[in-house]
Formats: structure tokens, C-alpha cells, sequence
């Protein structure tokens, strides 16, 4: 019997894990499920998700981010390969990681739709990056 390989897990992590990191996660699972696991996680919870990024996931790419998503706590997570703040300038040290990086992006949470879907761009641009980079390398 042929053993399946261990993806590496990615957490992606903003300080609720309403927003950016979910939008991340959900992107992660649509466009890198074959290279790595996604997770999202925050420093603290919401009841609930975004409805902005919730609604415009829906419109943009038939992803239902609360059908399997939900607001956690880095806590919650299992062992992570790979840490991806949102920029937040969170400090996770319980958190241990192989890498960590920080993608700068401000919260659009309260604004209009045209940031939220700036925002979803970046950061559909820099997990394809990852999905490169990840690919390249061994965790």
C-alpha cells in the first residue's frame, strides 16, 4: 500500500479570525488543497464571520466560507507547518511553525466593497505565491 504524503499545514492568523484569515483559508482550500492544508485562526474569536467577506466569497467564487468555517483560536489548531499573519503585527510564540510570514494587508472590515475586494485580490495573489514557494520546498 502506496503511504500518502503529509502536506504541510498552513495557519493563516489575524487577531479575530473573521475576515482576513478566513478569506485566506477558503482561498487556500480552493486554489492549494493539493500542495497544503489550510487553517485559520485568531488571537481572540467572533461569534461569527464576516458577512462582507462571507457575501462577497459567495458572489466571487461560489464559496460558502460558513459551511465549514468558523472563528478559532490558535489553540485550537494542530501542528502547523507554516504561520501567515495577515498584518496585524500578531505575536503567536505558542504557536511553533518551520516559517512564518507577515502579508501586510490592512482589515476591511467597515468598508465598502471595492476594498473588501482589493483586499480578496491580494490575498488570492499571495497564496498562489505560496503555493509556489511551498511547492519548492520540503516542510
Amino acid at each position: 500500500m502506496e503511504k500518502t504524503k503529509n502536506l504541510p499545514k498552513v495557519a493563516f492568523v489575524c487577531v479575530h479570525n473573521s475576515c482576513r484569515s478566513q478569506i485566506a483559508e477558503a482561498l487556500g482550500k480552493m486554489l492549494a488543497s493539493e500542495t497544503f492544508e489550510s487553517f485559520s485562526a485568531g488571537t481572540e474569536t467572533r461569534l461569527q464571520i464576516n458577512p462582507d467577506a462571507v457575501r462577497l466569497m459567495k458572489e466571487r467564487f461560489n464559496i460558502d466560507m460558513e459551511a465549514d468555517q468558523y472563528s478559532k483560536l490558535i489553540s485550537d489548531l494542530p501542528a502547523i507547518d507554516i504561520v501567515i499573519t495577515m498584518g496585524c503585527n500578531v505575536q503567536c510564540p505558542t504557536l511553533s511553525c518551520t516559517y512564518r510570514e507577515d502579508w501586510g494587508l490592512e482589515d476591511p472590515s467597515g468598508k465598502n466593497d471595492a476594498c473588501f475586494n482589493e483586499t480578496i485580490d491580494r490575498i488570492y495573489e499571495k497564496v498562489i505565491e505560496l503555493k509556489k514557494m511551498v511547492a519548492k520546498s520540503v516542510f
